[in-house]
């Protein structure tokens, strides 16, 4: 059997970040197997689904490296063939139509609240004739779920999840003015889609519940389902807002790579002995669904900062300079450096990258330190850039930019040699030496090494900066 998932998002807003780990395992689990994965947009709720988030979450996909095989399915064009396959219930007595009123059910709702019984319908249009049929009420199609026995799930996660048929209620499969519900159109979906593995959060258990009815009173297979816990923040509590439940797109906003947060998801609830790290080729290999725990994830930015660290560190400079280039219009500040990323630039860009990634934890690090190349003479000081131009360090500049004026060979040992001499002089340590020089190169207190600084940028432009400090 070939294997095909399916990722399916509601497209209410960004790609959530729990939902980008459901379609990375459907994504490992169908590769690794040979088979598909389908995308399907389950776009039947009118009001809220829109097409800014559907173009989110295919970027959101595609941005992650998460590829689909075929076109992507649009639920509400499919209404027409769900209210066939409702009909075709009907037809075969598997399904009824229902005339209660919104009063009625709202009463029965109540009742069964006070007695604290789960099924909230009461089946009183199950076995009634139609001419019993109040005029001028459009009725609902409803389940005929089987009153007695087991409904059994055999979860690849989960295990075996049993539920009593006594406390599941007769589903609505289609609304009185035609439009079929949800449970009744991912039936439908994945049956006509070829589905043969649903893998999802387990808020979807109970719909599992359900939909294996559906699948059971239309005599077609029940594909093999996998419900994986949710992702809870480092409190233990669901994932929110306040904990970083973010989309896809922020996540790149804040200079993460794919390849970073690919590694992250996929260790979120699974494991592989004590290997932490993975190349895409590595997790294709080995993902499996035994390997699932039963228990909530933990969110842990710090975790995704050491690993997205990590995979900048192991970045070929020129690729990686590459990278930041594509990723510029989405960085805060990025669009500005865009402007200002000339060839030149550019070279001086991934010349200067060793020493930019040795501490960056994200994209946004590397462009903060970076900053330097980008800056227009005379380039700002920011304050405790400006709280190291002391008059003293003003003295020992002046010493300094001498000593860089007089190098014929602008290379780092010669530089370095050039400034050690400047501190043997004066008696004083090489820091005492390197900050004013970094705060009159860098505009800032913190950068690459100076030498690296100093060669990066050039004697002309270096020079410039030096006597501009000078002159403040």
């Amino acid at each position: 059997m070939s294997v095909v998932t399916r990722f399916a998002p509601s497209p209410t807003g960004f790609l959530h970040i729990g939902g980008a780990r459901t379609a990375l395992f459907n994504w490992l689990y169908a590769r690794g197997r040979g088979g598909k994965m389908l995308l399907r947009i389950e776009d039947t709720d009118r009001e809220r689904s829109t097409e800014p988030a559907i173009a989110a979450i295919i970027d959101g996909l595609t941005w992650l490296g998460l590829d689909w095989d075929g076109d992507t399915v649009f639920q509400f064009a499919r209404a027409a063939r769900h209210r066939e396959v409702a009909e075709q219930l009907l037809a075969a007595g598997r399904a009824y139509r229902c005339y209660a009123s919104q009063e009625e059910l709202a009463a029965m709702r109540e009742e069964a609240r006070r007695e604290g019984r789960t099924k909230l319908y009461d089946g009183r249009w199950r076995d009634r004739a139609a001419s019993e049929a109040p005029e001028g009420v459009a009725p609902v199609i409803r389940l005929r779920a089987p009153l007695t026995g087991e409904t059994v799930v055999n979860d690849e996660v989960q295990g075996r999840v049993v539920w009593q048929n006594e406390n599941l209620d007769d589903l609505v499969l289609l609304r009185s003015d035609g439009t079929p519900t949800y449970m009744l159109a991912v039936v439908v979906d994945d049956h006509d889609m070829g589905v043969t593995h649903v893998i999802r959060g387990d808020d979807h258990l109970t719909n599992a519940a359900r939909q294996t009815q559906i699948y059971q009173a239309l005599d077609w297979a029940v594909p093999s389902m996998a419900h994986i816990p949710l992702i809870h923040g480092a409190d233990g509590a669901k994932l929110s807002k306040r904990h970083g439940a973010l989309g896809v797109d922020a996540y790149r906003a804040l200079g993460y790579l794919p390849i970073a947060l690919r590694n992250y998801l996929v260790r979120l609830g699974w494991s592989h002995g004590d290997q932490e790290i993975f190349s895409t080729e590595e997790m294709v290999k080995a993902f499996d669904l035994a390997q699932i725990g039963r228990g909530a994830s933990r969110f842990d930015f710090a975790k995704l900062e050491s690993l997205n660290g990590h995979y900048i560190r192991q970045t070929g400079d020129v690729e990686l300079t590459k990278i930041l280039e594509d990723s510029l219009p989405f960085l805060q500040g990025g669009p500005e450096m865009a402007a200002k990323l000339t060839p030149e630039r550019r070279a001086q860009l991934i010349a200067a990258m060793p020493g930019l990634k040795e501490r960056a934890k994200t994209l946004v690090d590397l462009l903060t330190s970076a900053h330097f190349l980008f800056a227009d003479r005379p380039i700002p000081l920011d304050e405790k850039a400006a709280s190291l131009l002391t008059p003293d360090a003003r003295d020992v500049l002046v010493a300094a930019t001498a000593a860089l004026s007089a190098t014929p060979d602008w290379q780092t040992a010669p530089l370095e040699a050039a400034v050690r001499a400047v501190a043997e002089t004066r008696g004083i340590k090489l820091g005492a030496v390197a900050q004013p020089l970094r705060a009159a190169l860098t505009g800032r207190a913190t950068s690459p090494g100076i030498f690296d600084v100093l060669t990066v940028l050039g004697r002309e432009e270096s020079l410039g900066r030096l006597q501009d400090a000078s002159a403040r």
